[in-house]
């Protein structure tokens, strides 16, 4: 929840109080201006080289609150929410982008891989599925050997993951063509051939900021829909598209406020 914080903080100078600056000394108040700006290239550098910050009047998660200072919204999916300060140190805040990001890609898939399966199991294509216990079942390796291939595996990509994150394009497998421009290296954002085939996150900053926005949106609700489903499974023992459609035949007794009733 730390990186969810951090990661959608922001803020631009423009939001300081006109009536508070005027109050104090000119030579103060032009420090005070300078400091801010220099926190604020210090909090961006290297969040993103693609994504221009937002302007002052952006959607904030409480409308007409004053953002942190340190930030300028150009980190996708801000919205000014940062009540403990977790943002406030520029390295932090970075490596809380990241963490979101992967976070939220994670959640998606895995949305997808408790939805999808329970589906095709209604359907009769496949049998006995239950995602909550997966880790019990029997496959075609016994579970030592799938944690070992799985550790090196991950261990691996998240190596070069980290590479990149420290010296970012240092790790680029691009194909080089004469006529082709390669994008610009932006952490958690790959691109190119292999990762935007169709060229979707290149262009302009606004398209990209939106694409961008809309991807760790999704991953936020992804993460909520997976505590969701883990505590469904727990206090009903079924799966997500159970609880959905006794929900819908009864929302008056199958919701959340269910859960926290007397047996």
């Amino acid at each position: 929840m730390a990186s969810m914080a951090s990661a959608i903080a922001s803020s631009t100078i423009s939001n300081l109080p006109l009536r508070e600056i005027g109050q104090k000394s000119p030579s103060r108040s032009v420090t005070t201006i300078c400091s801010r700006l220099r926190t604020s290239v210090r909090a961006t550098k290297g969040v993103s080289s693609v994504c221009e910050p937002l302007p002052p009047d952006r959607p904030l998660w409480f409308p007409g609150s004053s953002p942190p200072d340190w930030l300028d919204g150009s980190l996708p999916g801000d919205f000014g929410f940062d009540p403990l300060g977790l943002g406030s140190d520029p390295e932090l805040l970075r490596w809380f982008a990241q963490a979101e990001l992967m976070h939220s890609r994670w959640a998606m898939l895995a949305v997808a891989g408790i939805l999808i399966p329970e589906w095709l199991e209604e359907l009769g294509l496949i049998e006995n599925f239950s995602w909550y216990d997966a880790g019990t079942r029997e496959y075609f390796a016994d579970t030592t050997t799938l944690f070992v291939v799985q550790l090196v595996l991950m261990g691996w990509v998240e190596g070069r993951r980290w590479a990149d994150f420290i010296k970012p394009g240092c790790v680029d497998i691009e194909p080089k063509f004469p006529n082709r421009k390669n994008p610009k290296p932006d952490v958690g954002y790959p691109g190119g051939l292999w990762f935007d085939p169709f060229m979707w996150g290149r262009g302009s900053p606004q398209p990209v900021m939106v694409l961008r926005t809309k991807e760790i949106k999704n991953g936020r609700l992804a993460m909520l829909a997976f505590v969701g489903f883990w505590f469904q499974a727990i206090y009903t023992g079924e799966g997500p598209l159970e609880n959905l459609r006794a929900h819908m035949a009864d929302p008056g007794h199958c919701n959340i406020f269910s859960a926290f009733s007397a047996h």
